[in-house]
């Protein structure tokens, strides 16, 4: 029987890439997204099935979930893609703003993944792909918000890894770095209006680039790659880094003694 692989966040980015990747692989594919009317790739493919979900909306979670099963009979791997990336100063930022963060990013990400578990447990298998950020890792200046929200799922990943791992049932986390997606287009820079930040926050972005501008990064095609790793690969790994500017920032955080880690990133 094909294996069926359920992919919020869909319609761009690593979502899109995943969803093309796994059904060259063969695989049946529910890709999930909220605009579903404008999708003209995916819709065009055979055991393809797009679906509207809007992570922030239960009711349509638990219709997109029921619809793949329908129409595939099972979710084998489930990949939580969608999120979006808010930066800035986190004194200026608005309750709004910090809901809608935790929202796309962490409680949507549970509210699916406990929609699809049932699935999984009644069969006693299945994968589950969280797509976190070496941000989730470590934090920088001006990620407070976006940063918080992916420590957010690294944790909650790695907890729940341990808890389903007697049901046969993996949990992985995908680390990319910087990647040229819509998701970085479409990053939400919060308005500043504290004088105080401005220089700062003027050179912050000229810095961040200038410390990692010679490391190669990974693309969506290669983050999708990785992504497929995790799901076929059969083994206890956790952690899965994409892009060598990833794994900088990580052994920045894991591997520098902590007065080291903590001058270089206020460097």
């Amino acid at each position: 029987m094909k294996k069926t692989v359920f992919i919020t966040g869909a319609s761009s980015g690593f979502g899109k890439a995943s969803a093309l990747l796994f059904n060259s692989k063969g695989w049946n594919v529910i890709a999930a997204m909220r605009t579903p009317q404008k999708e003209s790739e995916l819709s065009q493919l055979e055991n393809v099935l797009v679906v509207k979900l809007d992570v922030t909306d239960i009711l349509s979670i638990g219709e997109a979930v029921r619809k793949g099963v329908e129409v595939f009979g099972n979710i084998d791997v489930l990949v939580n893609s969608a999120g979006y990336g808010l930066m800035g100063v986190f004194e200026v930022s608005d309750q709004i703003q910090i809901k809608r963060q935790f929202d796309v990013n962490v409680f949507g990400l549970m509210e699916v993944t406990k929609t699809v578990l049932p699935f999984m447990r009644k069969n006693k298998s299945g994968s589950i792909i969280n797509i976190s950020s070496f941000g989730g890792v470590n934090a920088g200046a001006f990620s407070s918000l976006y940063s918080s929200s992916k420590f957010a799922v690294e944790g909650f990943s790695e907890a729940l890894s341990h808890e389903l791992a007697f049901l046969n049932i993996a949990v992985k986390i995908i680390e990319p770095g910087s990647v040229p997606t819509n998701f970085r287009n479409g990053i939400e820079m919060i308005q500043n209006t504290i004088e105080d930040y401005n220089a700062e926050l003027a050179s912050f972005i000229p810095k961040f680039i200038k410390r990692t501008e010679h490391l190669s990064k990974a693309t969506a095609e290669d983050v999708a790659q990785t992504i497929w790793t995790a799901a076929t690969d059969e083994t206890v790994k956790l952690r899965y880094v994409a892009g060598d500017d990833s794994q900088y920032y990580i052994d920045l955080k894991t591997k520098k003694a902590e007065a080291e880690y903590l001058r270089l990133m206020r460097n």
